[in-house]
Parts: structure tokens; C-alpha cells; sequence
């Protein structure tokens, strides 16, 4: 049985695929279906343009529901996505595809897509193993040249489903994503929450306060960065009314200040859930759904991930093994 990442969510969309994936801005939207059609085109393009299973496929792009068209079809053409941040600069980018090499370059999402309408989409998704490469994502590079962390179909799967089931995902979910799509926060972690319980998003190419706040009206879920939430509070038309139906804030990718996480409790009646992720990784740890949830605190690890403090020296090394712990460093077997 083939383990392509894309069964896995492709098994859990919605069985009416008429019903809304994507709620653009301007209120209208794309469904299911066409996110599956347009992925199985794009698929086929890029088979008949020579990519094979594991070759790479590189974007750089500002977010569009296109995108997620491409990530799909590139899951299930066999090959490995690497979404590279737009504001990346003409030398930066050089870097990444020498280190990539990959076979597509795209850089205009909704052409290619448009294009790859003309190629007959492909029946069925290609074979892939769990320890087989779905994705290089490159980290910041604070510690040097950024490096490709190699992520697996398995990798992520088994964090999808850990915290589709943390977190208490639904069909009745309605996500409200404003998250940038070139790391796993808004890639990976946003994204495969809700494809998995075939729950539309609400998809903001950014954050705006009008937007979100327009979104929060119909939303049950809101992923963010401490950014956001300071954001909010310091808008006077954000409160408890304006998320009527909002079960669950989260937070990641940077701190969130205590003062934070006490504000916004005190403004909307709920306590932001923090958890704590990496590119190599995914999310390792998260506050619980059902419990307390403490101001500072990441929480506790994932099932199936173990996690320990180490270093003896006292530099309090987080050291953790799991499913969703990348292979290796893309070329750089060394670090």
C-alpha cells in the first residue's frame, strides 16, 4: 500500500467535494473538487515534464491558493516540494537551487496552474513509501548557511494526525489561515489540520486587522504567531463578540509573553494554546486541549515523541526522537 502523503488527506476530504476548501477574501471560494482537480493536472504537467519520484520541485511565490494546487500536485507526481519565502533576495535564491537542484522552478503559480489545465490529470496518485522525501524545508540559517531539513511522507503524516487529534479537528471546523505558506507553521501544521478534516479555510494572503476580523465571524479555529495576538488587542474592535464561534486560539513559532497570553484572556474570555515546533521536527509539544494551559509553557510532548533536557553543562539542550524527526540535512549528512 502506497503511503503518498497525498492519500492520506485526499482519503479525507469531504465525500461531497462541491463543499468550500478555500473562502477568499473576497468572499468567494473554491472547493474540494477543484483543489483535487487542479493538483491531479498539475501532477501530470509536471510528469510530462520530466519530473521523476524524488526529484525536487522549487516555489517561490506570494500565497495563493494556488500554491497549496502545486504543493498537492507535486505530492502526487512522487516528487519533493521546496517552497522558498518570496522576499528572498536574486542571490539567496541562487543559493537554494544550486543546493536544491531542482528539476521546476515556479515562480507564477496561478499561470502554471492555469496552464496545466491543458494536460489530462493524473488517475492515480504515484506509489511513495513513509520514508520516502515529501518536502525540503530550509531553516533560517542562524547558525550558518540555511540547510534543507529532509522531511518525509511519514514524518508528516504522523504529525498531522497527532495533532488533528490534539487539537480536536472536525468536519464542523472552520480554520481562519492568514499564515505565510513557505515554512511548516502555515504549511504543514495549518493546512494539514484542516485537509484532514475536510473543513474549509478562511484564506487571507495576509494578516490585515479588517480581514481577520472578518474572518473571526465565521471561524472556529485561529492559528497565529505572538504577532498576531498583540495585534488584535491592540485593536478596540477586537473582543469577545467579534469570535462569536472561535473554540481555540494558537499560537507558535515565536513566544508568546505572558502579559500576552493574561491580556488576551482577560479581552476574549479564552486562553491562547502555545505549542512549540521546528523545521525538522514539525510540532513536538503542545498545551492540552482539555486542561490547563499555563502562560509560558509549551506544554507536554506529542504522543509518540520523546523529549528530554540535556546537556549537563546546564545549556538545557532539548533533545527529542519521534516519527516526525527529519532523516538528515539535505547534502549535509555532517551536521
Amino acid at each position: 500500500m502506497s503511503e503518498n502523503l497525498f492519500e492520506l488527506l485526499a482519503a479525507r476530504f469531504p465525500a461531497d467535494r462541491s463543499a468550500p476548501c478555500f473562502i477568499l477574501s473576497d468572499n468567494s471560494e473554491i472547493s474540494y473538487a477543484g483543489l483535487e482537480s487542479a493538483a491531479a493536472h498539475v501532477a501530470a504537467r509536471l510528469i510530462a515534464e520530466g519530473v521523476r519520484s524524488g526529484d525536487r520541485v522549487a516555489l517561490q511565490a506570494e500565497k495563493s491558493p494556488e500554491v497549496i494546487m502545486i504543493y498537492l500536485g507535486v505530492l502526487m507526481a512522487g516528487a519533493v516540494f521546496v517552497p522558498l519565502n518570496a522576499a528572498y533576495t536574486k542571490s539567496e535564491i541562487a543559493y537554494f537551487l544550486e543546493d536544491a537542484s531542482p528539476k521546476v522552478f515556479i515562480t507564477d503559480p496561478p499561470t502554471f496552474v492555469r496552464e496545466a489545465a491543458g494536460f489530462e490529470p493524473l488517475a492515480h496518485p504515484v506509489p511513495r513509501e513513509a520514508g520516502d522525501l515529501a518536502s525540503l524545508i530550509y531553516t533560517s540559517g542562524t547558525t550558518g548557511r540555511s540547510k534543507g531539513a529532509m522531511l518525509s511522507h511519514g514524518n508528516l503524516a504522523e504529525n498531522a494526525l497527532a495533532l488533528h487529534a490534539a487539537w480536536g479537528f472536525s468536519k464542523d471546523d472552520v480554520l481562519l489561515h492568514a499564515l505565510p505558506v513557505f515554512h511548516v507553521h502555515g504549511l504543514f501544521v495549518a493546512l494539514h489540520c484542516a485537509l484532514l478534516s475536510g473543513a474549509p479555510m478562511i484564506w487571507l494572503p495576509k494578516f490585515t486587522d479588517a480581514d481577520v476580523l472578518a474572518g473571526l465571524q465565521r471561524a472556529t479555529v485561529m492559528m497565529g504567531v505572538p504577532t498576531f495576538y498583540t495585534r488584535l488587542l491592540a485593536n478596540p474592535a477586537f473582543t469577545k463578540e467579534s469570535a462569536p464561534n472561535v473554540r481555540l486560539f494558537i499560537s507558535g513559532s515565536a513566544p508568546l509573553l505572558p502579559s500576552t497570553f493574561a491580556d488576551f484572556e482577560q479581552r476574549s474570555g479564552q486562553r491562547i494554546l502555545e505549542r512549540y515546533g521546528m523545521s525538522e521536527a514539525v510540532i513536538i509539544t503542545t498545551n492540552p486541549l482539555q486542561g490547563d494551559r499555563i502562560a509560558g509553557s509549551v506544554g507536554f510532548p506529542l504522543p509518540g515523541v520523546e523529549l528530554r533536557i540535556g546537556g549537563g553543562d546546564g545549556t538545557g539542550v532539548i533533545q527529542i526522537r519521534g516519527p516526525s524527526v527529519f532523516s538528515a540535512y539535505w547534502r549535509m549528512p555532517e551536521k
